[in-house]
């Protein structure tokens, strides 16, 4: 059996909120967090968040962290206001992207004091070949490790990496700043559309804190028992 909720956070990429508030319902249980991102949020607003923790609720799984996963990039103003927007929905940890820039994360840490702002480095979807094309210099771990460290220095307290450079970060930010790891995929899964993935066992002996996973869990015909069968192997297990 599971003792704790597994440090996991289920991708609510949702069709509607009827599907969102399912999904919840079936993983708040065994997960500590439920991410909300881009797509659902320009569709849904402010709806998906209070449909995904009310969803949590009646299920008893008591309070669930919410992952507002909109990764902003804009001038440092700009951020801060977006930032300050999303205020009112409390959201545990907000994604801006590192590469807007020292001032911009800091605008935006700022901005949210009492929200863990996540620095995004590299996206899971690039490779070595599409990091060359636009133009920034690589290779990708090398770029990560660069965006990690200016964006931790002007306040963000989570970095968001790929699998592969979650050692190399870990390595070099302070030990209470949060790596969360996209592009987890259980071992014989598709990859999808991400280019640089490792297994939720590889990602958390590496460093990672938190793991972000969607469709292994939410594709499944069963995605209560997909999301417990991911935490089963990465919590103790009686």
């Amino acid at each position: 059996m599971i003792t704790d909720r597994a440090p996991i956070a289920v991708a609510m990429d949702a069709p509607d909120l009827g599907a969102l508030s399912s999904w919840a319902q079936a993983v708040a249980p065994v997960v500590t967090t439920l991410k909300v991102g881009l797509e659902v949020f320009c569709r849904d607003g402010a709806l998906a968040v209070t449909t995904a923790r009310a969803a949590a609720g009646s299920v008893g799984a008591g309070a669930i962290a919410i992952f507002l996963d909109l990764k902003l990039h804009d001038i440092p103003a700009t951020v801060a206001g977006a930032a300050r927007a999303v205020a009112h929905l409390e959201p545990e940890i907000l994604t801006v992207h590192a590469a807007g820039g020292a001032a911009m994360v800091e605008a935006a840490a700022l901005a949210l004091p009492n929200t863990k702002i996540a620095a995004v480095t590299v996206l899971t979807s690039l490779d070595e070949q599409a990091l060359a094309a636009i133009g920034m210099l690589g290779p990708s771990i090398a770029a990560a490790v660069r965006l990690a460290l200016l964006a931790t220095n002007a306040g963000a307290r989570a970095v968001v990496c790929s699998p592969h450079e979650v050692a190399a970060i870990r390595a070099v930010v302070a030990p209470e700043i949060t790596l969360i790891t996209p592009g987890v995929r259980p071992a014989g899964s598709s990859v999808d559309d991400q280019k640089r993935v490792a297994t939720p066992q590889q990602a958390i002996a590496d460093g990672a804190d938190l793991l972000v996973i969607g469709r292994p869990i939410t594709g499944a015909s069963d995605i209560a028992q997909a999301a417990r069968d991911i935490a089963l192997s990465i919590t103790d297990v009686n």
